[in-house]
């Protein structure tokens, strides 16, 4: 081969690695296995509000779980950096709900509550029992040190597609989620959390609303959609919070005491949840 020739197919090789790489990077990860247990394993409630998750059934099959887990570790921060944001946090919030499954499944039958599996010098959620991202992680490492401490998302809506595998958590999708379709999903499970009239309401002259907003209220007043204020982020949500004019009004005008209703920290299995 001459010697000219030579070199362009060194740099036709080049090209076409290079073009896989961004391929790769556009792509993002792939959560098909999780996606599939979550279709075969959850059953969702009052149209998307609240689920349930078999987890007899996801015992079954934990090898296909313990797959996915594996292929969640072996992503590098050099990998996860060239993702784009939308990317970046479905993989996160994918990879929270899957080792909060994980967790239980560690502890499965005999578990009432995730609390269960905490002891009296360290909660659940500050085990670092998995390695994500080059590190030992624990579930409270990828909530509020990737997602909600990085200063990457600014995305209050996390709280109500993060679920803590419990009734009063909001439901866990029946889908993955992927970065191409995660604002759409966000917004969904955002507007069905807040419609369910368990856990956000009017009752009287207060708006009681689940704790999450008590735990999380900083993240809710950080200028997301123009929201600097946690009666601000409600009022983007009135259609879903059914406030009529006058109600919606009064909130506007700090008219309404905002009150938090208790957590049902109770397992969301199938077996237990509230029909």
């Amino acid at each position: 081969m001459a010697p000219g020739v030579s070199k362009m197919m060194r740099f036709l090789l080049a090209a076409v690695l290079a073009l896989q790489c961004l391929v790769v990077q556009a792509a993002g990860f792939d959560h098909t296995i999780w996606d599939g247990l979550l279709k075969k394993h959850v059953l969702t409630l009052r149209g998307g509000q609240a689920s349930q998750l078999n987890y007899a059934g996801m015992s079954v099959d934990h090898s296909q779980l313990k797959t996915y887990l594996t292929q969640l570790s072996r992503v590098t921060r050099t990998e996860f950096d060239g993702w784009d944001k939308a990317t970046q946090l479905a993989y996160l919030l994918n990879a929270y709900n899957a080792y909060t499954v994980e967790l239980v499944l560690t502890g499965y039958p005999k578990v009432a509550s995730i609390k269960d599996l905490g002891s009296f010098f360290q909660s659940p959620w500050k085990k670092a029992f998995f390695q994500l991202l080059g590190q030992a992680r624990s579930l409270d490492d990828v909530e509020h040190g990737l997602m909600r401490g990085s200063g990457r998302y600014n995305e209050p809506r996390v709280h109500f597609a993060a679920n803590c595998a419990s009734i009063g958590c909001p439901a866990l999708r029946a889908q993955a989620y992927v970065g191409e379709r995660l604002d759409a999903q966000l917004e969904d499970a955002t507007q069905s959390f807040l419609s369910d009239r368990s856990r956000n309401r009017m009752e009287g002259d207060a708006m009681k609303v689940s704790s999450i907003f008590k735990w999380y209220k900083g993240d809710f007043e950080k200028g997301w959609r123009g929201a600097d204020s946690l009666t601000g982020f409600l009022l983007l949500y009135r259609r879903s919070l059914g406030l009529t004019d006058a109600a919606a009004t009064s909130l506007a005008a700090d008219g309404l005491a905002i009150e938090y209703l208790d957590y049902d920290w109770r397992l969301n299995s199938t077996a237990g949840a509230r029909p």
